[in-house]
């Protein structure tokens, strides 16, 4: 339940605050929100055992305030790169997200271990105003605090603050976050039909490595990815991570028992490569879709989706595994991903923006109304 708050919260706060990031000084949302999610954080590590119902409330509060690193980075790449550089950093940004994947649950299970929950609680508020704090300063050090909405748009859309629409009303928007949610959903259950199957074997431990090989699928096809030159297609993508999920419900109980989980080893390293690629791609998509000033708005509605989907997820799968076993759940995690790529298909070929930045080569800013580019023409020759 106290996990459950803070999801609820990080899920409540994403919008929140990347609109407040695309307002005002990014340094400075940094440190609030680190002070008051480590403050947070510490209240639950503090609170007695038997006021454990508080800390569910605590908890809702202390997510709201997740401080929004992840946003107001994934914004302010499109301001620094464009092009293959672009692709290159999303993929990276993916890339090392697998790696934390991988990291995070083996340190935190070694703190717990070593010192207890309250222990874990205090070290994973630490580090993230430590995360935070960090990035504030290296923001200040390289002068990009500041919105673009005042820094580099001259007033951004034009709209007044308190009429702006929803970025939701936009259908293309709305489409890649519904992808976005579909895909993580069915990702997440997948991790989760891999802890509900250790435990059946009497052997819990197995889940931290299996899900540490899916991890690593992903991370080396992450790195793949950004020495691809070319427009990423999403579609493409979306299908591989979707036909991923499908290899593994037919070596899954009760359809096929295998003598040893670890057989499945080299099929989950498969069916991971092609997560991180997927996730960079449409990342990047949302801060192609959102205008240059409310990128962060746009990549708070990516954080809502990602927790949304999985606390969806959660006890659909579960239900389907103890209906069916271990492969419906899968199965029905690959139906989740299938979808998601299905939606990939309605999604526009992307159009460079006036908020772009200017290509590293030197070549003409894009021109045109704001908020679009007009087309380079088609090229002509051999090269065609």
């Amino acid at each position: 339940m106290v996990a459950g708050g803070l999801t609820v919260g990080t899920a409540l706060g994403g919008p929140i605050r990347g609109r407040m990031a695309d307002r005002q000084p990014n340094d400075r949302l940094l440190l609030v929100s680190a002070v008051v999610y480590g403050g947070g954080l510490t209240a639950m590590a503090m609170l007695p055992a038997a006021l454990w119902w508080a800390a569910v409330p605590l908890a809702v509060f202390t997510g709201v305030f997740q401080p929004p690193a992840t946003q107001i980075g994934r914004a302010l790449w499109p301001r620094l790169t464009s092009g293959p550089v672009r692709q290159t950093m999303f993929a990276a940004e993916a890339t090392l997200q697998e790696l934390l994947f991988i990291i995070g649950p083996l340190l935190a299970a070694m703190v717990v271990g070593f010192g207890g929950g309250r222990t874990g609680l205090l070290v994973l508020g630490a580090i993230a105003c430590t995360g935070a704090v960090g990035f504030a300063l290296a923001l200040r050090r390289a002068g990009h605090t500041l919105p673009p909405r005042t820094s580099e748009t001259g007033g951004g859309s034009g709209e007044p603050a308190g009429r702006r629409r929803s970025l939701l009303t936009d259908a293309q928007v709305l489409l890649v976050i519904c992808v976005i949610m579909l895909m993580v959903a069915g990702l997440g259950s997948i991790d989760l039909a891999m802890v509900a199957w250790s435990r059946e074997l009497g052997t819990p431990g197995y889940a931290g490595g299996l899900m540490a090989v899916y991890s690593l699928g992903s991370l080396v096809g992450g790195l793949i990815a950004g020495t691809l030159a070319g427009r990423p297609r999403i579609p493409r993508r979306a299908f591989g991570t979707a036909a991923g999920a499908l290899l593994l419900v037919p070596l899954l109980p009760p359809v096929l028992h295998l003598p040893t989980p670890w057989l499945i080893g080299p099929v989950l390293f498969v069916a991971g490569l092609a997560i991180a690629p997927t996730v960079a791609a449409v990342t990047e998509r949302v801060g192609d879709l959102a205008p240059p000033d409310r990128r962060g708005e746009a990549y708070g509605w990516m954080t809502t989706a990602t927790t949304g989907g999985i606390s969806l997820a959660s006890p659909l799968t579960g239900w389907l595994i103890d209906l069916g076993g271990i492969a419906l759940g899968v199965a029905g995690a690959a139906a989740l991903a299938v979808l998601g790529a299905l939606l990939t298909l309605g999604m526009k070929v992307r159009r460079p923006t006036a908020g772009d930045a200017a290509p590293p080569t030197g070549g003409p800013s894009p021109a045109g109304p704001r908020g679009t580019a007009e087309s380079p023409p088609p090229p002509s020759g051999p090269s065609a």
